[in-house]
C-alpha cells in the first residue's frame, strides 16, 4: 500500500474523529449522528481558535450559530422528531 495513502489515512482520522454508534439503528438516526459528530468538531476547533487569539468572541459566535442552523435544518430535513 501507498505510504503517502497510509499517511494522509492516519491524519484524517486523528483530525476527524468518529466514534461508533450504539443507539436505535435507523438510517436517518445514523445520518444525523454523523452530522452531530462533524458539528461537535467544528465547534471544537473554533473554540480552540478563540481561546488561542484566532477568532474574535463574536466571530466564533457567528460561526457556530451557523453551524447551529445547519444542524437543525440538517435535522429537519430527515424528519427526525
Amino acid at each position: 500500500m501507498n505510504p503517502k495513502s497510509d499517511f494522509l489515512s492516519e491524519l484524517c482520522d486523528f483530525l476527524y474523529p468518529r466514534s461508533s454508534y450504539y443507539g436505535q439503528f435507523k438510517p436517518e438516526y445514523l445520518v444525523f449522528n454523523a452530522n452531530l459528530q462533524e458539528f461537535a468538531q467544528r465547534v471544537n476547533y473554533i473554540c480552540n481558535l478563540q481561546t488561542g487569539g484566532k477568532l474574535s468572541p463574536e466571530e466564533a459566535y457567528k460561526q457556530i450559530h451557523i453551524l447551529w442552523k445547519q444542524l437543525k435544518h440538517a435535522k429537519k430535513a430527515l424528519e427526525i422528531e
